[in-house]
């Protein structure tokens, strides 16, 4: 196998519709993306995907969707108007700008090559700022969110009291945010416009260690279940120098991105902090009453914070592969679990004529019901099975002349190119069996 580049994820995305630059055709925005046909049900699938896990598989975790303009004192609250920086340094001779933390100011501008051309480091915030109403002043400046934690918080006592939760209990919410990143790198693992999915999870304090300790098995078996490469998965701790000021403890989930070993989710235990704080600044009361024994605290909350768009990047990672055959072809593969691919089932007929055409488009209609379908009849089988297995499509049937007399099927699979005949009337029940039980064939699994 040839090595996974972030060169070969870049151009497969534009090639085949998963991602494309954002206003290409005015020469783009820095880090800015947009999802094409395949790529909106890749994140797509991959947000279900972490919903079902998070809300359906827990029977203490509600949802939630809070909206991305909140009130301005939110973010004083949360600290992210005054702390929320980055230190910057401008070359006063190309005008280029970088982080005063990741260049030395004694050495030559790494663009120019002058010397002695930056300027006093500075801090700069990184929310996106804008205003609301029709008056443009002080009083009508608002940001965009750039984490969604804190709408969260905010809804706490609400859910409290609508939802009937009790302790420990988590809210889970997926949305975008939105950061004036100076310096985006490596296509859509840091942008300025991102999903994020989030869970907070509310505990009483003493309890928050063992749940802290929960909650890290529970996210590195997630992507376990989403058949990410085990060995391309770590733990990585924050140390002193890393840990936020509030913060008791705290994890990253890293994956091994083709650029390196990068944050792919963070398990924080954020203590009682946000509560306090906005208890503080709106003066509204966010105690918790235990309706058995009259106690009353402010929750300790364990936070799982993941990106969505981080995660696509990491599937396609793990995913994509240049397979050399018996016959020395390279076919390349994107060996998505079925449950995240952006189509599961393609149609193909062997060919147009004598009805078979017919038939096969009578047959995908049917299976739209149960999955993401594709039918295909342009050009040789051989290259419609390529270009399947290029986008990542794990299952491909395809209806023949036998299929006219029998009413079976050729069923094949992507990952080991295996074909086997198949009823049609078991193919939706045969299609889920294998699904739920995939197993990884090929590449480093």
């Amino acid at each position: 196998m040839s090595e996974t580049t972030l060169d070969k994820i870049v151009s497969l995305c534009k090639r085949r519709g998963f991602i494309f630059q954002s206003s290409e055709i005015y020469g783009g925005l820095a880090g800015s993306w947009d999802y094409g046909p395949l790529g909106v049900e890749l994140k797509n699938n991959i947000r279900d995907f972490w919903w079902k896990e998070m809300t359906q598989l827990h029977d203490n975790i509600v949802g939630l969707d809070a909206a991305i303009l909140m009130h301005p004192r939110v973010w004083e609250a949360s600290g992210h108007v005054e702390n929320f920086t980055d230190p910057l340094v401008d070359c006063t001779s190309c005008k280029s700008r970088f982080r005063a933390d990741q260049i030395d100011l004694e050495e030559a501008c790494p663009v120019c090559g002058k010397r002695g051309t930056f300027t006093d480091p500075r801090n700069f915030n990184l929310m996106f700022s804008t205003h609301i109403g029709a008056v443009k002043d002080e009083s009508s400046l608002i940001y965009l969110r750039p984490e969604t934690a804190q709408g969260i918080y905010l809804d706490f006592k609400q859910v409290v009291q609508s939802s009937r939760v009790k302790i420990p209990f988590g809210i889970a919410q997926v949305g975008k945010a939105f950061r004036n990143e100076i310096t985006t790198r490596f296509f859509i693992f840091r942008s300025t416009e991102f999903e994020q999915m989030e869970m907070q999870f509310f505990v009483k304090p003493g309890t928050d260690d063992e749940w802290f300790k929960y909650w890290k098995g529970e996210r590195m078996n997630f992507y376990k279940k989403m058949g990410i490469s085990p060995d391309k998965l770590r733990w990585h701790k924050h140390g002193p120098d890393e840990l936020a000021f509030y913060a008791k403890e705290a994890y990253d989930i890293q994956y091994l991105f083709p650029m390196g070993w990068q944050e792919l989710e963070g398990v924080h235990n954020r203590t009682d902090y946000d509560l306090n704080q906005h208890q503080k600044f709106s003066g509204k009361d966010l105690n918790y009453l235990d309706q058995e024994t009259q106690e009353r605290y402010i929750p300790y909350v364990v936070e799982t914070s993941a990106g969505l768009t981080r995660n696509v990047l990491m599937a396609l990672s793990d995913a994509y592969e240049e397979e050399t055959l018996e016959d020395g072809e390279v076919r390349t593969v994107m060996r998505f679990h079925p449950l995240i691919a952006p189509i599961t089932v393609a149609v193909l007929p062997l060919v147009k004529k004598d009805g078979i055409g017919e038939a096969a488009a009578k047959l995908e209609k049917s299976l739209r019901e149960h999955f993401a379908t594709f039918h295909d009849q342009s050009g040789a089988i051989g290259r419609r099975y390529r270009r399947m297995d290029e986008i990542g499509t794990p299952y491909c049937v395809t209806y023949d002349y036998q299929s006219l007399d029998d009413n079976t099927v050729t069923l094949r699979y992507r990952d080991s190119m295996r074909q086997e005949r198949v009823k049609i009337d078991e193919l939706v029940n045969k299609i889920n069996y294998e699904s739920k039980n995939y197993k990884r064939i090929g590449g480093e699994v």
